[in-house]
């Protein structure tokens, strides 16, 4: 079935490509709009270069921009590369704000000076604006294109102006209303105005108790925000709460995404990069990984030299490097296991969903005394049926119920201390975590070997 509809594509797709080989732009333009936006902009990415650059004959500048907004930044690139330069202008002008800003941030071919001088007045303005903010902060990720109305307008007053503008708007569902000095007052729900009387004054329909960020709130606890109360836009203001734009859901899924990739990379020990928008080269993932690999490097020189400390105990005992590497691997597996759980709880900002520090390490510790007992009883079996040395078994059992309780722990309190400190918590990273149980687990281990190695 999914051959069939590919092999329907591949024919489309060579259609468009024909019409636009033989410059017939009615026939590009009757095949090319009525494909999905993500379907064009494969069309677009597919194009041979002489083929891109006559996009700006099939196509007007605002069709241009609704595919442009959803295009990888290689793609963009191209566009702006084969693209008539004032064609390019126009469909910046088109363009929500905040997508221009994002562009000229990530792109590094493009004259930026140019383009922005290129635009409309008020479009460049507006976008210089947002430029204008710290990274990763709400007015960085805002959009200036939101639609504000009047306390003492009539519902049908709102419809006739949405009838007029609402096309510029980045979303309609939520209508902002503002004061003569533009300070947010309330918000009014599409729904709300459908279904109230033909001329309610809005101030009578309105929600006045709004949720709203400031303009250098951190972009993370927007996105929060509007999960929390299930919004599909963030109204922005300043400190005087004179309104100056929205966050909408799209860009607060990119935010979530790009949040959850950034703490999974410090939780695997990659650091971030600049280049993480795009392809990552060798060097650039080379470089982001070898801090943490130097760091580990002498970490794990530690381990070795622990297991240099007890030659003596092996050297008596040689059966006892047989189990090195399951306590090791134990230690290590149960630590990151905690250490997932102890980062969770404390990125929620819900206190009531959140759990205390302590209750973290008591239900952490439990579980581990727990896991701990069965992974020794496991241990037991197998020692004494291969080996059948009860004393080794007792050793081994020993090391692996106090091991497996000790990591959780570690997993545990590391990355709350971490925080302490005001550092990301999900830099506890796994392979930091592993080197430093792998450590305490061999210390415990050949302790207590050395302290019955006269019963072997």
């Amino acid at each position: 079935m999914m051959e069939n509809i590919n092999m329907e594509k591949e024919k489309y797709y060579d259609q468009i490509y024909h019409a636009a080989k033989t410059n017939n732009r009615e026939t590009f333009r009757e095949l090319f709009l009525q494909l999905h936006d993500r379907d064009q902009q494969e069309v677009f990415r597919l194009l041979y270069p002489d083929k891109k650059r006559k996009i700006s004959d099939f196509l007007s500048a605002e069709e241009f921009a609704e595919i442009f907004e959803y295009m990888e930044i290689e793609d963009q690139e191209a566009a702006v590369r084969y693209l008539p330069d004032q064609f390019m202008a126009d469909v910046f002008n088109y363009l929500p704000a905040d997508e221009v800003a994002q562009f000229l941030l990530d792109s590094e071919e493009t004259d930026k000076k140019a383009l922005l001088n290129m635009m409309d007045e008020e479009e460049s303005k507006h976008v210089q604006e947002i430029l204008s903010y710290a990274p990763k902060t709400a007015g960085s990720i805002m959009t200036k294109e939101y639609i504000a109305i009047n306390n003492k307008q009539t519902t049908d007053e709102v419809i006739q102006m949405l009838r007029k503008i609402g096309h510029e708007a980045e979303t309609i569902y939520y209508l902002y209303v503002l004061d003569e000095m533009g300070k947010l007052v309330g918000v009014l729900s599409l729904r709300d105005l459908l279904l109230s009387p033909k001329n309610e004054v809005v101030e009578n329909i309105m929600f006045s108790q709004v949720v709203a960020v400031r303009v250098d709130e951190d972009q993370e606890v927007v996105a929060r925000l509007a999960q929390d109360y299930d919004l599909l836009a963030v109204p922005v203001t300043d400190y005087s709460g004179v309104m100056l734009g929205i966050v909408t859901v799209d860009d607060i899924l990119d935010v979530l995404e790009e949040e959850t990739t950034e703490d999974f990379n410090e939780f695997a020990a990659i650091s971030k990069t600049e280049d993480d928008r795009k392809v990552a080269t060798a060097l650039s993932a080379a470089k982001s990984r070898i801090p943490w690999i130097v760091v580990l490097l002498f970490l794990g020189m530690l381990t070795g030299g622990l297991i240099g400390i007890f030659e003596e105990t092996l050297n008596q005992v040689v059966m006892l490097a047989t189990f090195i590497p399951i306590m090791m691997a134990t230690a290590g597996n149960v630590g990151t296991q905690s250490l997932a759980v102890a980062v969770r709880n404390l990125t929620l900002e819900d206190e009531n969903e959140s759990p205390t520090f302590f209750q973290t390490v008591k239900n952490e510790l439990g579980a581990g005394m727990i896991m701990g007992t069965v992974a020794a009883i496991v241990m037991v079996v197998v020692v004494l049926v291969l080996y059948r040395t009860p004393v080794l078994a007792f050793i081994i059992a020993v090391s692996m119920f106090i091991t497996v309780a000790i990591s959780t722990v570690i997993g545990t309190t590391i990355p709350a201390i971490i925080t302490k400190f005001k550092i990301d918590p999900a830099v506890a990273s796994g392979p930091f975590i592993t080197t430093i149980n792998d450590s305490i687990s061999l210390v415990i281990y050949f302790t207590i070997a050395t302290m019955l190695i006269e019963q072997l």
